[in-house]
């Protein structure tokens, strides 16, 4: 699960500049005891949040926000039980209000990573046939499967839980910020679990795009 604390609003919360300091609206309510604001901050417990407009959809932040789902089975790999899986944190997260939500989705968006790569990114649905060879790609040659929840060919969910699910990746993460993950994971996270791989351009895009296909149905995502 993402652990995302709030607080208080205000316009004269926003003026610190992200990646110097903690957001005075994340302070109010101790957010900075689990997650990150900067880089230059110790490790927390939750997932970082200093690169959160980079990473996130502006609207599913506002829904997750107000309905949260769990998207790490096991736990962030932070979290002091992760690895005897039995992890310390286990929710519930809060639940915000329809304004509350929107708002701080807005300041979440605000915070990003300086001088990112623009990345171009195809926009077409894939094939049926084309997702499907990239599947293979996805399950069997680079095992991501192992670790990432996905779908199997019925469209019902499988795979590991000692990484996010991405059975809604099409409507959580920005497809700019799968690509940069894939091909250089430390440049958000400098200690973690996620292989480094070595991708040519077109098995980079190809994973790209099949990450991002992976939607729920409308009425019914995170």
């Amino acid at each position: 699960m993402i652990l995302i604390c709030w607080g208080l609003w205000g316009q004269s919360l926003w003026a610190e500049p992200a990646l110097q300091t903690t957001p005075a609206w994340a302070k109010a309510e101790g957010c900075a005891a689990c997650h990150r604001f900067s880089p230059n901050q110790p490790e927390g417990t939750a997932p970082d949040l200093f690169y959160a407009g980079n990473k996130f959809q502006q609207d599913w932040l506002v829904e997750y926000l107000q309905r949260p789902t769990v998207i790490r089975q096991a736990g962030h790999t932070r979290d002091p039980g992760f690895l005897q899986g039995q992890p310390e944190f286990t929710g519930p997260h809060p639940v915000l209000k329809p304004k509350d939500a929107a708002t701080l989705a807005a300041a979440l968006m605000t915070l990003k990573l300086p001088d990112l790569e623009t990345v171009a990114l195809a926009t077409t649905p894939l094939s049926k046939g084309k997702k499907g060879r990239i599947k293979i790609l996805f399950e069997r040659d680079y095992s991501c499967i192992a670790c990432h929840e996905s779908y199997n060919l019925a469209r019902q969910p499988r795979g590991g839980v000692s990484g996010p699910s991405l059975i809604d990746a099409g409507n959580r993460l920005q497809a700019e910020w799968v690509y940069l993950w894939l091909q250089q994971p430390k440049i958000f996270l400098k200690k973690g679990h996620m292989p480094v791989y070595q991708f040519d351009e077109e098995t980079l895009l190809n994973l790209t795009r099949y990450i991002a296909s992976h939607k729920k149905e409308s009425g019914n995502k995170n």
